[in-house]
């Protein structure tokens, strides 16, 4: 038997929602969570912590850049870490599995080795540094009577002020710097802060309103779900697929940067249209003319039409004194209207 030495205290990032707690998950069930895990951890900033002294079937969701590195629980194992790969979802994807057996917490009311733990990552065809780690028994062994009171870490833990950071995505390595609540509890960032700062508070805000408001309609739309509870992380089902989760998870990430791309460009467009806004003009519509150069314009016109009434005449006169001529030549005379 290889047993564990203290180690160096080193937090972790963990997801920072609760899974609750599962007595068993299936290899398939571990694949799927791991899988819609991808989206979600887009999202959502992962928090610095220690794992400490977890209780059974309880589990966690961590990002590890080194999935190989040691994981300290504050449980001493008595066996040593078996690892294997197992090919999941009609092996389209392939299930590492680290597994470790006949663990206890010292100095506690263990009084045998009874714990398991098993670490599951998508070795192909997922993200290989996002590990689900679950707790659950196995038939206890005895322990080893100088283990007994011997813990595996130094306390008290300490206290850990790292604020929360992406791990993937857009803003991956960017941190959520928390703010004090009054105010600008609102959205609006404070003055003074650093550009980084605000575009992390502005992004961190919007999201928190999009999961209220999902998890306001979920509550409105579901009668199993009570007051004052949020529907929680990826689900363990099995009858859900991937691709299902994926699909819902980037319409969400759509809608948000959708309202808010489209509230900056009405901000944009609003301060435009009042800010620079010039009053219209008093000048009347025919102040653009010249009297004098009008008046000459008619008068013009008016020698037009005398010029045009004459030449009409004229040619009236013309055809009264042909229409006589050949009444004379005809012999007879124009016939006279009795009354």
């Amino acid at each position: 038997m290889a047993f564990q030495q203290i180690q160096q205290e080193t937090p972790i990032l963990k997801y920072p929602e609760d899974f609750g707690h599962h007595p068993n998950v299936s290899l398939e069930n571990a694949a799927n969570m791991l899988f819609r895990a991808i989206q979600t951890s887009q999202n959502q900033p992962y928090t610095w912590t220690f794992i400490d002294k977890p209780q059974e079937g309880q589990i966690y969701l961590l990002f590890m850049p080194n999935p190989a590195q040691p994981l300290n629980d504050g449980i001493r194992w008595q066996d040593q870490e078996n690892r294997y790969t197992m090919p999941v979802q009609r092996g389209t994807r392939e299930l590492e599995v680290a597994e470790v057996k006949y663990g206890f917490i010292p100095n506690s009311q263990d009084t045998a080795a009874w714990r398991m733990r098993r670490r599951y990552r998508l070795h192909k065809g997922g993200h290989p540094q996002l590990v689900l780690v679950h707790y659950s028994r196995v038939p206890p062994i005895q322990i080893v009577p100088s283990l007994l009171n011997n813990p595996v870490r130094h306390y008290p833990l300490r206290q850990i002020t790292d604020p929360p950071i992406y791990v993937m995505g857009d803003r991956a390595g960017h941190k959520v710097f928390p703010h004090p609540a009054g105010p600008h509890q609102g959205g609006m960032p404070q003055v003074g802060m650093n550009p980084q700062a605000m575009i992390t508070q502005q992004n961190s805000n919007m999201e928190a309103l999009e999961r209220r408001r999902e998890r306001e309609r979920t509550r409105d739309g579901s009668g199993g779900v009570g007051v004052g509870q949020r529907p929680g992380p990826p689900r363990l089902d099995d009858d859900e697929s991937a691709d299902e989760s994926e699909m819902l998870s980037t319409r969400t990430l759509a809608i948000a940067r959708y309202r808010r791309n489209h509230e900056l460009m009405e901000e944009v467009f609003r301060r435009a249209a009042f800010d620079s806004k010039k009053p219209l003009s008093s000048k009347r519509i025919y102040e653009g003319f010249d009297k004098a150069e009008l008046e000459a314009k008619i008068a013009k016109l008016q020698d037009d039409v005398r010029a045009l009434q004459a030449k009409a005449a004229e040619r009236q006169a013309q055809k009264v004194a042909a229409d006589d001529v050949i009444v004379t030549a005809s012999g007879h005379a124009p016939m006279e209207l009795t009354t």
